[in-house]
């Protein structure tokens, strides 16, 4: 059996709350599944928060504090876990970055936006104008800063399988003016080069298929139950009941199957690219 690898309390507040959560439940002598009896989460979810991975919601911390006898601790604290290093993001989807670069696969599905880990600066900054018109530039560049800096898990040792579908539609949009919305469609064509992700287009033509509504994010762990995340307008929702995940994932794997090959995907974003540098983009 492999050694056990502790966390690494001085990485982060997550990470500090998550060692000391492991800290509290094995000196009271209870085994993960002992201290998940009786809360509404499960011994991955618990097993993840020990790892630093995932933050503590607030009725798992009084279920802790009651079940460990912490006086209130975790529940005090599970606040400042909830803001660590998430300052540029919206509070819903701060799991959700908490997680991607520990996952093994991120499979995305982008019916209307570029998703954020291939998006420019630019595109980035002109979303998050058009969704906070009246944000001052310091929140928006706040925002956009945080957005770039998840890209940042491509260039781990092991960075996850990325696999991403999107709508035609999406690189007709202009986002932006023809120049920059020109870099964004050359920058995704080449993240997915370098880094091998894979990248497909289901093109206007096609018929009903699966995810016609809303956009959806599945990741998978090598030692953790797959998520999937889904997202709105000033709301998301984490999805972990194992059911509904398995669900999404063959909703996806029929999705693959309505979309263009990975080759001529990739064709449509260098032809779309050039069209806007030449003045020549579709309405």
């Amino acid at each position: 059996m492999p050694s056990r690898k502790d966390t690494d309390a001085s990485a982060n507040v997550p990470s500090f709350y998550g060692a000391e959560l492991r800290y509290k439940r094995e000196a009271a002598g209870l085994t993960l599944e002992q201290l998940a009896d009786g809360s509404f989460r499960g011994v991955p979810f618990l097993s993840q928060i020990e790892r630093g991975e995932r933050r503590m919601p607030l009725d798992l911390a009084r279920h802790v504090d009651e079940k460990l006898g912490t006086d209130g601790f975790f529940g005090r604290r599970c606040e400042d876990a909830r803001k660590a290093k998430q300052s540029g993001h919206a509070e819903y989807f701060a799991d959700v970055a908490e997680m991607e670069p520990y996952a093994e696969t991120i499979e995305e599905w982008a019916p209307m936006l570029v998703p954020g880990l291939l998006q420019t600066a630019a595109y980035a900054r002109a979303l998050t104008r058009a969704a906070m018109p009246r944000a001052l530039d310091g929140e928006v560049e706040t925002k956009v800063s945080a957005r770039m800096a998840r890209a940042r898990l491509f260039e781990s040792e092991t960075p996850p399988e990325y696999w991403v579908i999107a709508d035609e539609s999406l690189i007709r949009r202009r986002v932006l003016a023809p120049e920059p919305m020109a870099e964004q469609l050359e920058h995704i064509a080449r993240v997915v080069r370098a880094t091998r992700s894979v990248f497909q287009i289901v093109p206007e033509t096609a018929a009903a298929h699966p995810f016609m509504m809303g956009m959806a994010k599945v990741m998978t762990f090598t030692d953790a139950p797959p998520v999937v995340y889904t997202e709105s307008l000033h709301s998301g929702q984490l999805i972990d009941y194992p059911a509904l995940v398995k669900d999404y994932r063959r909703s996806y794997d029929l999705l693959r199957a309505a979309a263009l090959s990975p080759e001529a995907s990739l064709a449509v974003i260098d032809a779309a690219a050039e069209d806007f540098r030449n003045g020549m983009a579709r309405n």
